[in-house]
């Protein structure tokens, strides 16, 4: 019996072999031949290829042994197809992007193995990552220092569950947190999610189910959500806390979503919904209290948003990642929101509530891309627009040689009649990399970034592939700040940077070191600064 099992279990791999090397049609002629799937295996690879001498070694096959595989149920989960399907190939290549979404694989992979009597079976190959991080992590940046102490799992127990507990400290507050995320409860396209914090100037919870529209093809979608959320919010001038305030926020959200699915290349989707937003303020003995507080803001209403995309999607290597398949987006996208808010519904005023999209992606000669996109949002209060914004950005990129790539970006605010907690910022955390935090406030903004990227194959241990940047920032502010920031004029800083792409572990794609110098002496600046950043691009 022993002897018949192991020889069928040695003809099925050999028939696999046979199938791998088999020279399949065209994923599209399979498809117009109204080909079927058949067979879905997933097969899971560790953390560390013992295959590879590089990584077969002592400290490797330890960290294979002590990680937690990722299940096959938490990757039959995100799949788009299932067996007796049309074959499609639009998506194969959808399901890709989904896992490799996830932050728990590396550079998943399908393919058609096998095509007989109209059916085609099909090989999902992915990778783990180390996805499990007790410790402690620091970061600084705007010449403050942040750090925390925290257990962290984005697959937890292999399921592909994401939680995190731990202690933080950064400018604002030290926190306690706990927080879980699940992209698909119960083996289905819902996604849970719940956080909880108590912090040292308040603190709050979040509580979230929803099916999202998870696939361009998706039909429908629902969800509900809702947060409460006690902080003390600093207001800065040229760095340094001038005044502050309580804030309660309080929101819920419920949403039912149509689509009638991916047509001739494009999706249409209406959502409906009630919102409730509200923001309360109060004086807080852990700061010294402005002169004027900000107005209670209480908003109910009901909404209906539609929302139009354009399939548009490549894949790219060391643009904004080194050494991952990166998607890129360059079809078209837009939409827009419209609600009324009114007493009626329990808010304490009355206003039209709106928000507008817009994105595009755009090939060019020469291996250059550009992205671009537009925004707005605000309320619409006695015929006067009230806390309206205007947003703009553009990214440009250039593939100057196989192993470097110029980026340009530039970003843009104008804000109108804005309430009083919602000031534009600039400075070392949002991009002034040569400033303080939170250095400029105004009413307008707006920030230009010149990157020469260096990309290498060089990997240390296996575990970083090492990149580089030399950057250039410019940005200022315009218009009057709740605090009447002296408003210093167009501020530059240069720099140079180290960049490590972090290929086995799921805590952050690229680890960001850099020192910039601020290029104006007449500015309180002083010295240089130096930031240490975990980010999801370069």
């Amino acid at each position: 019996m022993l002897c018949a099992q192991l020889a069928f279990e040695l003809a099925a791999l050999s028939a696999s072999v046979a199938w791998a090397d088999e020279d399949l049609p065209a994923q599209t002629a399979l498809e117009a031949d109204g080909a079927r799937v058949g067979e879905v295996v997933v097969r899971g690879h560790p953390v560390f290829d013992p295959e590879d001498p590089r990584e077969n070694r002592f400290l490797y096959r330890l960290a294979n042994r002590l990680h937690v595989p990722t299940r096959e149920s938490a990757v039959r989960a995100q799949l788009l197809f299932r067996p007796g399907d049309p074959f499609d190939p639009r998506k194969i290549e959808e399901t890709e992007r989904n896992l490799r979404s996830l932050r728990f694989l590396r550079e998943p992979q399908i393919r058609p193995t096998r095509y007989h009597d109209g059916i085609v079976d099909i090989e999902i190959q992915s990778h783990d990552v180390w996805t499990m991080s007790p410790g402690f992590s620091f970061g600084r940046s705007g010449g403050t220092n942040h750090t925390n102490l925290e257990f962290e799992d984005s697959n937890f127990l292999g399921l592909g569950k994401f939680v995190r507990a731990g202690l933080g400290n950064d400018v604002d507050r030290t926190s306690a947190t706990f927080e879980w995320r699940d992209p698909n409860v119960l083996g289905s396209h819902w996604r849970s999610g719940l956080r909880f914090a108590d912090s040292t100037d308040g603190g709050g919870f979040e509580l979230g189910l929803a099916r999202p529209f998870y696939s361009l093809d998706t039909r429908w979608s629902a969800g509900a959500s809702v947060l409460q959320d006690e902080s003390v919010e600093k207001r800065y001038s040229l760095g340094e806390i001038v005044d502050g305030y309580q804030r309660d926020q309080r929101e819920a959200n419920v949403f039912a979503g149509w689509s009638s699915g991916f047509r001739g290349g494009r999706v249409h989707r209406w959502i409906a919904g009630v919102r409730y937003d509200s923001a309360r303020f109060t004086p807080s003995p852990l700061v010294t209290t402005p002169q004027v507080l900000p107005e209670d803001r209480v908003l109910s209403y009901p909404y209906v948003r539609y929302e139009s995309i354009r399939d548009g999607y490549a894949t790219a290597q060391n643009h904004d990642q080194i050494g991952r398949t990166e998607d890129l987006d360059f079809g078209t996208r837009y939409s827009a929101e419209i609600g009324w808010s009114s007493p009626s519904f329990g808010a304490n005023r009355s206003a039209a509530v709106f928000q507008a999209e817009a994105s595009r992606g755009l090939r060019l000669e020469g291996e250059q891309h550009l992205f671009f996109g537009t925004s707005l949002a605000g309320r619409l209060e006695s015929g006067q627009p009230r806390d309206a914004v205007l947003k703009a950005h553009t990214r440009y990129f250039w593939r100057t040689s196989e192993d470097t790539l110029f980026y340009a970006g530039i970003q843009a605010e104008a804000g109108h009649a804005l309430d009083a907690d919602h000031e534009l910022l600039l400075g070392g955390d949002s991009g002034l990399r040569g400033y303080p935090l939170r250095y400029q406030a105004g009413n307008a903004r707006a920030i230009l970034t010149l990157e020469e990227r260096l990309y290498t194959d060089w990997a240390p241990f296996n575990l970083f592939r090492v990149g580089g940047a030399v950057f250039v920032d410019v940005g200022r502010t315009w218009g009057p700040s709740a605090v009447d920031v002296p408003n210093l004029g167009l501020l530059k800083d240069i720099g140079i940077g180290l960049r490590l792409g972090n290929t086995r572990s799921a805590l952050a794609n690229v680890i960001h070191v850099d020192i910039a110098v601020p290029l104006d002496q007449g500015t309180s600046s002083k010295g240089f600064q130096f930031l240490i950043e975990t980010k999801r691009s370069f």
